[in-house]
């Protein structure tokens, strides 16, 4: 037998299809009714078989399957029976009986069996438009007159394309898709490749055909039906680019072309491989579940990520969509022309879709310094990846569903974290020769991940595989100790995790670490490069401080003896911004894990007082905005004092408004980071009074709020505001003018202090909220220091209700927040026994993992509650 089998310990083997049979080309026609919220369709699969053939399997679900035939290579054509409950896959035939476990198969049993060779499945079926945001559904807009539209669009990853045709719904089953639909008058239609052809219905309506895709998996399939219009296409060396949207959006596509435009470029060229469509749609979606997803020539997003209007969007909105834009473009070539085999892949096509993005949209807006501000997102990934309920970036899927726990933040930001660490060890060029290697030899087909470690060994000579087996295939990091002794500083590594282990502990040990080390007179020589194993390593001598972690792209934690992290500190001007912010990430961290003091954190930030970069403060302003979360209500002044001595001179050097001699576009993003934490949590009355007068004045038509500005300014009026401002808030985000304001001001709904303010705002994201959104925003509610515990109890009461109308993907993310429910260790005990008791549909790793951290930082926060108010004091004395 030829065909492909799972190896025997291979966990996934009983949940794939037999290879028995495999597609080769489909030809989907499809008939929406967007009005029944139903459709109808027809899909013709050639497809060769490897050996003799009795039963075929495929997948289907939420389908009714009218009929079916099966074709033989010789044009014999027999009718079949339908068994709706397939055996898991085996390689062998005949099928055994029906299986629960797998009620998205369908069998076709044959009257006779065919001999291996080419032959033809066709089936007729029809479905329903469903409102989960997942496989073919419905999404409504209304428009300026009142009147709600429908769209029928899709999202098929990870195994949603059963849920719109019959097909061999796995990703290494590529194939050809031809696919052809039935619109309705006045509606217009995209999918993966051009209009090839067009035909009027005699009933009214078109028959759009679209060009043959190249061969991808069905995750990448993708079409929309609905009353949308589309953008002048631009043209980006022969391939034409649209943005896709609802009607009135026109002057918000200008933003997300450019960035596409120079994407389709930087790639091109960077990868050393052509485009591999022949357009590129840009579509808009109002209900979307993710940020994008990157089907193949037809790229569909929330229109938060896409559309953006120049005159309104703030610095960090517009950087928002050129990074999506950009993330799911290096997709079309790592993801979609190569592709993983399995599921377990799946992070290798998000983790260097993410290290793609930060490459192109620092090239594409250098003087954003997008690698500085990736800092902070590296934080969240190590605040995960420090718990003992982490996991591997890889581990062994079974079944599919096992798969939507790595969209989370070790996938994509670890991910990206550790091929960033590996790509400044190697050196870029070296690096991107492997990964052309990999591209080119793999083109068109599956990996495993082992494939790009190969390629990277054979254009460089590293031991690639070794180094990043331990940081994909364990989870957690180490912390780098640095002990140093005359001119030597020695270097060894431990896990780092923020409480004791435990037998069940996730975390792994004996990295392999690639270190990058440098004298802090050596700016901007090139660093030392070490590679840190199990035994302690020295650095060369050196008569100075040594910062280890050079130019801090290493996914790991350094712990400096105190004489070098005095030292440090009082040379802090000599680091590079994304240095300052990851020494007061190590030390913050150190804090939390119990190694270090509140005041030792406290003197580096006021070490930092006259910073000028907006990342390095958004990590003090995290910092300040989790004391505010746990301070106890009687030293709550103190710390606001204390946020006022820190961070007022810094705004005030500032203003309010830009300057001509501002240094670049981020000192706009750093006036609202310090202007947000001045009014929240220094409860600055100047700034709160000023703010609400600004929003005032905005919303009764006078001059429009400063778009950097503005969400700072949502966020201070919410802190400082009552009904009034709450009426206000509702009626912008019921009628915004861009799709960033309706989100921000949805999503500020959650900064009121008030009680009743805060039942109203739960019933919004119940009730009235876009079911993508309504999750975010009891997040938000769970995380504020007075209404979390209301929220918490409001949730739990219609956790049914909760569960039937969100999409089951976004309810971790909505939970994650329970980690700032750290105040009361009374309700944290009750917050683990709910979520113990009430198992989430996806996502259950994510839930864990929030529930730890609330945990440590309950944790935490009794640990600083007896000191807080005089490290606090004599904070304020020492910035006198």
């Amino acid at each position: 037998m030829t065909y492909r089998t799972p190896s025997d310990g291979d966990p996934s083997s009983r949940f794939r299809l037999p290879y028995t049979v495999e597609p080769r080309r489909y030809q989907l026609h499809l008939i929406p009714d967007l009005e029944s919220a139903t459709f109808s369709g027809t899909v013709s699969i050639e497809a060769e078989a490897h050996d003799k053939v009795s039963v075929i399997t495929l997948h289907a679900e939420e389908l009714e399957v009218r009929s079916a035939t099966v074709t033989s290579g010789d044009g014999l054509a027999q009718r079949v029976q339908l068994a709706e409950l397939a055996q898991p896959a085996q390689p062998a035939e005949p099928a055994e009986p029906a299986d629960a476990e797998h009620q998205d198969r369908i069998s076709l049993v044959l009257g006779e069996p065919l001999a291996a060779g080419p032959l033809l499945i066709t089936l007729e079926f029809t479905g329903i438009l469903n409102d989960k945001l997942h496989g073919f559904y419905r999404s409504t807009f209304t428009d300026a007159d009142g009147v709600q539209h429908t769209i029928a669009t899709t999202q098929f990853e990870a195994t949603d394309a059963r849920r719109a045709f019959p097909c061999f719904d796995e990703p290494d089953r590529k194939a050809v898709f031809g696919i052809s639909l039935d619109v309705p008058a006045g509606l217009d239609a995209f999918s993966n490749g051009p209009v090839v052809s067009e035909e009027t219905l005699p009933g009214g309506g078109r028959r759009l055909r679209f060009a043959d895709t190249i061969p991808m998996s069905t995750y990448l399939v993708a079409f929309v039906v609905g009353p949308l219009v589309s953008s002048e296409p631009v043209d980006v060396d022969g391939i034409p680019v649209r943005v896709v949207h609802v009607p009135g959006r026109e002057a918000m596509t200008s933003f997300a072309l450019e960035a596409a435009a120079h994407a389709l470029r930087f790639f091109a060229e960077w990868f050393g491989l052509p485009y591999p469509a022949e357009k590129l749609d840009l579509v808009a979606i109002p209900d979307f579940a993710f940020g994008a997803m990157e089907n193949l020539g037809c790229v569909t997003f929330r229109e938060t990520a896409l559309l953006a209007d120049l005159d309104r969007a703030s610095r960090l909105e517009l950087e928002r969509v050129a990074d999506v834009v950009s993330h799911e473009i290096a997709h079309m070539w790592f993801g979609d022309l190569v592709t993983m085999k399995w599921w377990n892949g799946i992070w290798l096509n998000e983790a260097f879709a993410t290290l793609m993005e930060l490459m192109c949209v620092d090239h594409f807006r250098p003087e954003w310094q997008r690698w500085a501000s990736f800092a902070a997102e590296r934080e969240a990934a190590m605040g995960t990846d420090g718990l003992h309920s982490t996991r591997p970036v890889e581990y062994p899927v079974g079944p599919p569903e096992e798969a939507q726990g790595m969209f989370d933040v070790l996938t994509y930001e670890k991910g990206a974290a550790v091929l960033r660490m590996l790509e400044r060890y190697l050196g870029g060029d070296r690096f991107r020769q492997g990964i052309r290697l990999y591209l080119s030899k793999h083109r068109l087909a599956n990996t495993e991940t082992a494939d790009l470690w190969d390629a990277l060994e054979q254009a460089t000579g590293e031991p690639v595989g070794q180094i990043m087996d331990t940081w994909i295939l364990q989870g957690g990091f180490p912390i780098v100790v640095a002990e140093r002794t005359g001119d030597v500083t020695t270097l060894r590594q431990e896990p780092f995790s923020y409480a004791p282990a435990d037998a069940t502990s996730a975390i792994g040990r004996d990295w392999r670490v690639p270190v990058l080390a440098r004298p802090l007179s050596a700016l901007p020589a090139e660093p030392w490069r070490l590679l840190l194993a199990d035994q302690p390593a020295a650095l060369p001598d050196a008569r100075e401080p040594v910062l280890v972690n050079a130019g801090a792209s290493g996914f790991y934690r350094v712990q400096y003896d105190d004489q070098s992290l005095l030292a440090l500190a009082d040379r802090v001007g000599d680091l590079s911004p994304m240095e300052r912010a990851t020494l007061l990430g190590d030390t913050w961290a150190a804090l939390v894990a119990g190694h270090g003091g509140l005041g030792q954190f406290l003197s580096l930030a006021e070490a930092l007082r006259r910073e000028t970069d907006a990342d390095v403060w958004a990590q003090v302003a995290s910092a300040l905005g989790f004391l505010d979360l746990v301070v106890v209500d009687e030293d709550r002044p103190v710390l606001a004092a204390y946020t006022r001595a820190l961070v007022g001179p810094a705004f005030a050097s500032l203003g309010w408004q830009g300057r001509p001699d501002d240094d670049d576009e981020r000192t706009a993003t750093l006036r609202a980071k310090l202007l947000g934490t001045l009014g929240t949590v220094g409860a600055d009355a100047e700034v709160r009074q000023r703010c609400m007068a600004l929003h005032g004045a905005a919303l009764d038509g006078g001059p429009d709020l400063d778009p950097d500005l503005a969400p700072a300014v949502v966020a201070v009026v919410a802190a400082a505001g009552g009904e009034k401002e709450f009426e206000a808030f509702l009626a912008r985000q019921r009628a915004p003018r861009t799709p960033q304001e309706e989100v921000r001001y949805l999503f500020a709904l959650a900064g009121f202090d008030q009680p009743e303010l805060a039942r109203r705002a739960f019933e919004v994201a119940t009730t009235e909220a876009r079911t993508q959104n309504g999750p975010f925003l009891i997040q938000q509610m769970l995380g504020h220091r007075s209404n979390g515990p209301a929220t918490w109890a409001r949730l739990t009461s219609q956790w049914d209700t909760l569960v039937e109308l969100f999409p089951a993907n976004i309810f971790p993310r909505m939970l994650d927040a329970v980690q700032r429910l750290c105040r009361q260790a009374a309700l944290a005990d009750e917050v683990r026994s709910f979520l113990a008791d009430h198992p989430v549909p996806s996502g259950q790793r994510s839930v864990a993992q929030a529930v730890e951290r609330l945990g440590v930082n309950v944790t935490v926060a009794q640990r600083l509650s007896g000191a807080m108010a005089g490290e606090l004091s004599s904070g304020i004395d020492r910035l006198a």
